[in-house]
């Protein structure tokens, strides 16, 4: 099973609020594979919007994304298209 690591920055000015963590959430859940956020030390299950949320992420602020499955390169290029996105979720 394959297994990719990629750091993210978030563009958008508000950051990870609730508006884009559920398009996370409803984006990795079309996948079977298991995908984490971490930023400094706290780690977190991606497909659970309290965790993102209680990540802090604001805008310019580097994720390590980890995924671990068949599609994982398929998650990766869209979490990288989304986060990447000047006004995700608004």
């Amino acid at each position: 099973m394959p297994r990719l690591i990629k750091e993210i920055i978030i563009k958008s000015p508000q950051g990870l609020h609730a508006r884009p963590a559920a398009l996370v959430v409803q984006l990795i859940s079309k996948y079977n594979s298991e995908v984490t956020f971490q930023k400094d030390d706290h780690k977190i299950n991606a497909k659970s919007i309290m965790g993102i949320l209680t990540l802090g992420a604001h805008q310019n602020t580097k994720l390590l994304v980890e995924v671990d499955g068949d599609d994982a390169q398929k998650v990766i290029d869209e979490l990288e298209c989304l986060l990447g996105k000047d006004n995700v979720g608004e």
